[in-house]
């Protein structure tokens, strides 16, 4: 009881119920990763206006790449980069610059990666857009992973597809095999995305940790005005923290580059 007691009494601001709501859910831990950030897309704005901490993963070779990683960064957001990967089915034009195919070279594989590395400004980590095909394909997976943590950064899953090899791949090169748990607005619509938030807040709950991803676009509105709504619903059962956050203290992994980068 000597030590309830101390808690309470450092923590006087709301009172003991207060108190332990924070204490509880100080390790219920739940990071929103937003995709697609980079090309002025709806929800932009919203997103980096949010007054809880997210991620924002950023689009290389786009005309607001910089200065989205560069405000996301300044407002205490964790920044990676979301790269464009080839899919099983989609268009084409759907990928963005710099995609990694299917048809490229081992050494035309680690040159995109570290173009679009050196592209996103603060980043700390890295994401697939779209990339079902090539998040099953070991050579080309083994080769971002080098490359990411040459240059310090750790690999999110995006798991588009159920037979990725990232995650074996992170561990067999002792690096953290994150990825996404939920996606929020797989469906465009408010109650979808409610739910879908819901559910990432009881995983928390449940297992200590949830990876979210949402997008800025076509379900930007949609999806920051729900996350906006349900901070202040959520924020005593679960903590909003960076996805770098959870790498460092769930996974233990810290950054140690053996390449130099440019992203300061």
């Amino acid at each position: 009881m000597a030590f309830l007691i101390v808690i309470y009494a450092g923590i006087s601001v709301g009172g003991p119920t207060a108190a332990a709501s924070e204490s509880t859910s100080i390790h219920k831990r739940l990071a929103i990763i937003i995709d697609d950030v980079g090309n002025d897309m709806k929800g932009t704005a919203e997103i980096l206006a949010m007054p809880v901490k997210l991620t924002v993963a950023v689009m290389p070779f786009l005309p607001t790449t910089k200065k989205d990683a560069i405000a996301a960064h300044e407002k205490g957001m964790d920044v990676i980069v979301h790269m464009p990967m080839e899919p099983k089915k989609g268009r084409p034009e759907w990928l963005g610059p710099g995609a990694i195919t299917s048809n490229l070279t081992d050494e035309e594989v680690r040159s995109r990666v570290e173009k679009a590395i050196d592209d996103v400004p603060h980043a700390i980590g890295m994401n697939n857009h779209m990339g079902s095909k090539i998040t099953s394909d070991k050579r080309i997976m083994s080769i971002v992973l080098d490359v990411c943590k040459e240059r310090g950064l750790f690999f999110v899953d995006s798991r588009t597809n159920f037979r990725s090899v990232v995650g074996e791949l992170a561990v067999s090169k002792n690096m953290p095999p994150v990825g996404n748990d939920i996606f929020l607005d797989d469906q465009n619509s408010k109650p979808h995305i409610r739910k879908q938030l819901d559910l990432a807040a009881q995983r928390a709950i449940d297992k200590n940790i949830c990876v979210v991803i949402g997008h800025v676009g076509h379900s930007g509105m949609n999806t920051s005005a729900v996350i906006r709504e349900s901070v202040s619903r959520l924020q005593n059962q679960v903590q909003f923290v960076g996805i770098g956050d959870l790498v460092r203290e769930v996974w233990q992994w810290h950054s140690a580059p053996t390449l130099p980068t440019d992203n300061k």
